[in-house]
């Protein structure tokens, strides 16, 4: 199933100061309830790297929540923040990150 994103500046910034966020050495997330069908936003700066790293980066990040998003309770937003090392390692590595995150913010069981 393929997610709606997130586009506009301030749905992003909704989700930097309204949402909860957890962090990791890979990948930075944000989530806030959503009313509509949940969202996806990915982020990654010119920090991380030449424009093939980033968009690996933001390919790893789909991927990983594409295995995970069967088993999201209720509607929400997400905002994925890729970080340097998020290019350099597997996506197997994220997914497990990603996973810990939504389990402390009570996305999943």
């Amino acid at each position: 199933m393929k997610s709606k994103t997130l586009k506009e500046n301030k749905d992003f910034r909704r989700l930097y100061y309204k949402g909860k966020s957890r962090a990791s050495s890979c990948i930075v997330t944000y989530v806030a309830k959503s009313s509509t069908k949940g969202r996806i936003g990915i982020t990654a700066s010119k920090k991380i790297g030449c424009a093939v790293e980033r968009n690996r980066a933001k390919r790893v990040i789909r991927a990983a929540f594409s295995q995970l998003e069967g088993r999201i309770n209720g509607s929400y937003d997400f905002v994925f923040v890729a970080r340097t090392k998020t290019s350099k390692v597997k996506m197997q590595k994220v997914l497990e990150q990603m996973e810990q995150h939504f389990k402390a913010l009570g996305v999943i069981d």
